[in-house]
C-alpha cells in the first residue's frame, strides 16, 4: 500500500489531499484496499456508484461494447448513442441531450445554451446569470464563475463576467438581482458541497414561476442529486417545477466517466448549432452503452422505489444519532442524500477519518456536515452496519445528551 501511495505522490499533481488507503477492488456496497479491509461505502464514489459494485448485468454491458467498438467521434452516428438520450430525455420528460464527460462540462454547456438563447433574442452579449452563495458547480473557470465560494475562486480571478449572486432558499434576494439583462437562473436543486440543503418548496416553485414569466431559463443542477438519490429520478420532480435546462452526471454512468446536459424543447430549437459546442470523446459508444444500460436497470429493478422504501428507516437511525449525542446539531437532506450537523466544536474531518479507520466511508460536505450518498442499492441490515460503526466514532468523540 506505502508503495502505490508514493508513487501517486511522486508522479500525480498534488491537488487532493488524498486518505492513506489504496482501494483495490468492490463488490456491492463494499469496498476493499490492498491490505484486504474491507470498507462498508456509505460514499459511493461521491454520490457516483448508484448500483454498488459489480451490479448484475452491468458489466456485462460494457464488457459486450468493448468488444465491439469503444469510439468513433461524433463526425459519425454510433449505435448506443440515440438510444442512451432518447432513454435519458423519456424519464426526465425533456426534449434534447448532449453528452458530455463530467458534470463539470455539462455546466459548461448549459452556461453556453442559455447565452446563445438570450443572443438570439436580441443580438447582445451583456446577459447575466444569477447564481447561488455556498453553491458548487465544477472547476473549470466558467463553472467556478457560477460557485458560490470564494475560497475556491480567489486564485484563479478573473472569472466568466456576468454572473451574480443570491442567497439560496431566499426568494428576496434572487428577486433583488433580476434585471432585464438577466438571461438564467442556476441552481442546484439540493445543495451537495454546501452542505446538503434542499431547496425549499415555496422558493423552487417562486423561481420557476418568474423564469417562466419573464422568459428567463432555469438550469437546476441534479449532478449529484439526480439519478433517483433523493427518492425520484430527478430531485425537481418532487417539486412540481421542470427546467429550462437540466445538468446530470455521477450516477448516469455509475463509474463510466459521463455526463449531460438535457433541453427542453424551447431552448433546443433557439440555441446551439453546429460549430456552437462539441467534445472529442462525449457520448461514445462505450459512455452511451453505460448510460443505456444503468436507465434499464432502475427502470428492471425499480431502483427509485427501493430508495423510497429504504431512505425512511436510514433517516429515523440517524436522527436517533443526532438525539443521543451532544456533538451532533441535526439532520438535513432527501432520500439518500443525508447530512448529519456536527455541532460546535466538533470537526467533521476528524468524524470522517476515525469513521475510515472503522470501516466505514463517509465524506464532508461544507464546514461541518457528515455525508451519506451510499449506493441506492443498499438494504436495512446496511444502515444498521453503518450506525454501529459511526456510533463507535461517537462513543469516543462525544458525550451522550
Amino acid at each position: 500500500m506505502n508503495q502505490y501511495m508514493e508513487q501517486c505522490e511522486k508522479y500525480v499533481l498534488h491537488t487532493y489531499n488524498r486518505f492513506p488507503i489504496v482501494i483495490e477492488s468492490g463488490q456491492g456496497v463494499y469496498l476493499k484496499d490492498t491490505d484486504g479491509k474491507e470498507y462498508l461505502d456509505f460514499g459511493a464514489g461521491i454520490a457516483v456508484y448508484a448500483l454498488g459494485y459489480h451490479y448484475p448485468g452491468f458489466d456485462e454491458a460494457l464488457k459486450e461494447q468493448i468488444d465491439k467498438i469503444m469510439h468513433t467521434s461524433n463526425l459519425y452516428y454510433n449505435v448506443p448513442l440515440g438510444g442512451a438520450a432518447e432513454k435519458l430525455a423519456a424519464v426526465s420528460g425533456m426534449s434534447r441531450v448532449f453528452f458530455t464527460n463530467s458534470g463539470t462540462e455539462a455546466i459548461e454547456g448549459a452556461i453556453k445554451a442559455a447565452r446563445k438563447y438570450a443572443y438570439l433574442k436580441d443580438n447582445k452579449t451583456d446577459h447575466e446569470i444569477i447564481a447561488m452563495n455556498h453553491s458548487f458547480h465544477g472547476r473549470s473557470i466558467g463553472a467556478l464563475s457560477v460557485t458560490g465560494n470564494m475560497h475556491y475562486q480567489e486564485a484563479f480571478r478573473p472569472l466568466m463576467g456576468g454572473v451574480k449572486f443570491a442567497d439560496y432558499n431566499n426568494l428576496e434576494s434572487v428577486k433583488s438581482q433580476i434585471t432585464d439583462r438577466t438571461c438564467a437562473i442556476i441552481m442546484e436543486t439540493v445543495q451537495g458541497e454546501g452542505g446538503i440543503y434542499p431547496a425549499d418548496d415555496t422558493f423552487i416553485k417562486e423561481i420557476g414561476k418568474i423564469c417562466g414569466e419573464k422568459d428567463i431559463l432555469l438550469i437546476l443542477d441534479e449532478i449529484q442529486c439526480g439519478m433517483g438519490r433523493t427518492g425520484s429520478m430527478f430531485a425537481w420532480q418532487q417539486y412540481g417545477v421542470r427546467p429550462d435546462i437540466m445538468t446530470c452526471a455521477k450516477a448516469i454512468g455509475c463509474g463510466v466517466p459521463v455526463g449531460a446536459f438535457i433541453l427542453n424543447e424551447k431552448v433546443a430549437e433557439a440555441s446551439l448549432v453546429p460549430g456552437d459546442h462539441g467534445t472529442t470523446y462525449g457520448g461514445n459508444p462505450f459512455a452511451c452503452a453505460a448510460v443505456s444500460r444503468v436507465l434499464d436497470i432502475f427502470e428492471k429493478d425499480q431502483i427509485v422505489e427501493h430508495v423510497k422504501q429504504i431512505a425512511p428507516y436510514l433517516e429515523r437511525k440517524l436522527d436517533e444519532l443526532v438525539e443521543r449525542y451532544d456533538c451532533l446539531a441535526g439532520r438535513r437532506g432527501k432520500g439518500l442524500m443525508q447530512g448529519i450537523v456536527m455541532a460546535e466544536g466538533t470537526k467533521v474531518g476528524d468524524v470522517v477519518t476515525a469513521a475510515l479507520q472503522k470501516g466505514l466511508i463517509t465524506i464532508s460536505a461544507g464546514s461541518n456536515v457528515l455525508r451519506l450518498v451510499p449506493p441506492l442499492i443498499i438494504e436495512e441490515k446496511h444502515v444498521d452496519e453503518m450506525v454501529e460503526k459511526l456510533d463507535a466514532v461517537l462513543k469516543e468523540m462525544c458525550r451522550d445528551k
